[in-house]
């Protein structure tokens, strides 16, 4: 489970900033046990419904081994 902290920034954090989290983190927080290398599937998607309960995408990057959570901007 994420840290509370998570929670907090994600709640707080402005339109077009974003929070980068490495693959190790995305395994721990988010599926414990699953093995990493690469990230489980089961990471990736866990990570992106937490990210939607904070009004956050989710991206993951394996060519930088890690996920970032960021508030989409709404088209003008």
């Amino acid at each position: 489970m994420p840290p509370e902290e998570l929670d907090k920034t994600l709640t707080a954090m402005p339109l077009r900033v974003g929070t980068y989290i490495p693959d190790d983190l995305l395994e721990d927080w988010f599926a414990p046990g699953t093995g990493m290398n690469p990230v489980s599937a089961e990471a990736l998607t866990a990570a992106e419904a937490y990210g939607r309960r904070f009004e956050c995408e989710f991206q993951y990057y394996p060519e930088r081994q890690e996920g970032v959570f960021w508030k989409w901007v709404p088209a003008i």
